[in-house]
């Protein structure tokens, strides 16, 4: 048994038997950097692997509020600090009745390695509570919110540790809590990002990941002397990562021709209607069904007439997938069918959306994989960007903060091709952005020593 399979059995013996997203997670970045660890024994003799599978901390806390009806309730709030080698914890909060411990390990984990090939000096962390937005009033949102930092707040910091918004964490959440942490504090630190721009936010924050997602894909297809003009995609998901990347398709000239939502999926043969999507999404907070309402030509087809294992949207021949929805959400059965289409690239925008076995298909098939932690960076990236304008007092327009995007996603892009070159690793850029990421926070970790 090698060091990695001992690191592998050692987690699984050690950490909860449900942590099976974090698992995974965990197997994939280990067994993808064996030629690194063959290169640099004195990982080993640092005993990195075992260090680096463990959480600094995890926090648990209970957050106590008030509805409406002036009834208490209860939920669970989190935080995973996982790494902070090459700087202070960030990652973003996630208000969702599916949050859990393994699902926030997960996600802190990929945080790590998603910051570290950035280039940016943040480690990496998740945090965030079954709470459900959905259905609450503004001002139960707010007591929440309020409430939720008020049971956190001294665990973080502008040097500690700074947090994001993630699902169910948009603007409003974000200066919810921005503002219980001014008042608890007496201070105006850069603690949060994804803020509104009147408490000092970024402009293009809320579109860099979706835009980010593009411009990726774009750079890595000049590599392969290819384009998204003209070309069919498809995308799931109608949130945040997966709107912006529509827009920005339209921008790059492609045809973006579906989107997803808890409830079911939308094909528009004729390119997907960006304003009406907003309106739907953004503006009501719908469901897609009423997208086809108004939308004549598009189809729409409810979840439950999905056959098993299957996602409408991976049906529509594309040239160019993105999944954009959820973790584990494009599976074995899907990857055949993309396959069987002709698909050339898959993209990833949500983490870790596609299942191992389908990630197995696609390299076995030579289909172009970009994953989680390299394409849809954007969005840390410009968190970062907001953090060094608040530290300096200064502010970069929307045309700077979007230059400074597409620089900083193509040099992730470079790096990790690059890296790719240096392993004799061919165009497996899961193991490259896990390689570059690893060695990274590996070299900051012995650096400081024990």
């Amino acid at each position: 048994m090698d060091h990695i399979e001992q690191t592998i059995k050692l987690a699984r013996s050690t950490n909860c038997q449900d942590d099976k997203n974090f698992f995974q997670a965990l197997q994939e970045v280990l067994i993808s950097i064996k030629p690194l660890i063959a290169q640099h024994p004195e990982y080993l003799d640092h005993n990195i692997l075992q260090r680096i599978i463990y959480p600094n901390r995890e926090i648990r806390f209970k957050i106590e509020w008030l509805n409406d009806n002036n009834q208490t309730q209860v939920n669970n709030g989190y935080r995973i600090q996982f790494n902070n080698a090459l700087g202070p914890y960030k990652g973003g909060v996630r208000f969702h009745p599916s949050v859990n411990p393994d699902i926030l390990k997960f996600l802190a984990f990929e945080q790590i390695f998603k910051n570290a090939i950035t280039g940016l000096h943040i480690g990496g962390a998740k945090g965030g509570s079954d709470f459900d937005p959905k259905g609450k009033s503004d001002k139960e949102i707010m007591k929440f919110c309020q409430a939720f930092m008020t049971s956190f707040y001294n665990s973080v910091g502008s040097d500690v540790d700074i947090l994001g918004g993630d699902i169910g964490v948009g603007e409003r959440e974000v200066g919810y809590l921005f503002g219980q942490y001014k008042i608890l504090t007496n201070t105006y630190g850069s603690i949060i990002t994804s803020k509104p721009l009147s408490l000092g936010g970024s402009q293009g924050r809320s579109s860099a990941t979706g835009f980010g997602l593009i411009y990726f894909t774009q750079k890595l297809l000049e590599d392969q002397n290819e384009t998204l003009k003209g070309k069919i995609c498809t995308i799931s998901g109608s949130g945040n990562v997966a709107i912006h990347a529509i827009e920005k398709l339209y921008e790059m000239g492609a045809v973006p021709v579906t989107c997803s939502d808890s409830r079911g999926a939308i094909h528009d043969s004729n390119g997907i209607d960006l304003e009406l999507l907003k309106k739907i999404k953004l503006e009501r907070r719908a469901s897609l069904e009423y997208y086809a309402i108004e939308r004549k030509n598009a189809t729409y087809i409810k979840r439950e007439n999905y056959d098993e294992g299957s996602n409408y949207v991976w049906e529509v021949p594309c040239f160019a997938a993105f999944p954009c929805a959820t973790q584990n959400e494009l599976g074995k059965k899907c990857a055949q069918t993309l396959i069987d289409n002709d698909v050339k690239i898959i993209a990833e925008g949500a983490n870790m959306p596609t299942m191992p076995d389908a990630i197995d298909l696609f390299v076995k098939h030579n289909i172009i994989f970009a994953p989680a932690k390299a394409a849809n960076a954007g969005g840390v990236a410009v968190s970062v960007l907001e953090m060094s304008q608040n530290n300096s007092l200064n502010y970069f327009s929307a045309e700077e903060v979007d230059k400074k995007l597409q620089n900083i996603m193509s040099n992730i892009y470079i790096h990790i091709k690059k890296t790719c070159d240096e392993y004799d690793l061919g165009m497996d850029l899961i193991s490259g952005a896990n390689i570059l990421g690893f060695k990274r926070v590996a070299d900051a970790m012995i650096a400081q020593g024990v």
